[in-house]
Order: structure tokens, then C-alpha cells, then sequence
């Protein structure tokens, strides 16, 4: 999960800062969610699939799909 989210950002040509802003997070923060030496709040999580345009399911590895089946 946590490589995933770190190469969302990298694919997006963010950085750990501007992230971190997007998510109303510190750097710090937001670089110990990438390191997985933090858990993730659901609330960030959903604010990390709906900034990225992905599903939750994606970000967490329970699927490889990245968009929402409807």
C-alpha cells in the first residue's frame, strides 16, 4: 500500500509537500504514511483515492483495478 501511494504522487509529479498540503497534513506526516511508519486515517484515505481519482480498494491493495466499478 504504501509504495502505491508514493508512486500515485510520483506519477502526478508531486511532492511530499504538496501532498501534504492537499491532505491538510504536515511533510512529516504525510512522509511516515509513505515509509508505512504511520497508519493511515480512513478520512485521509479517502482524501488521497478521491485526489488521485482512484478507489480506496486501489490505494489499500485490494484490487489492481484504480477506478470504482459501478
Amino acid at each position: 500500500m504504501y509504495r502505491r501511494i508514493r508512486d500515485l504522487r510520483e506519477d502526478s509529479d508531486l511532492t511530499q509537500m504538496q501532498m501534504a498540503q492537499a491532505l491538510n497534513c504536515s511533510q512529516q506526516v504525510y512522509s511516515n504514511y509513505e515509509l508505512g511508519q504511520r497508519d493511515i486515517p480512513t478520512d485521509i484515505l479517502i482524501k488521497m483515492a478521491k485526489f488521485h481519482d482512484v478507489s480506496v480498494d486501489y490505494l489499500i491493495g485490494l484490487t489492481d483495478n484504480r477506478k470504482i466499478n459501478k
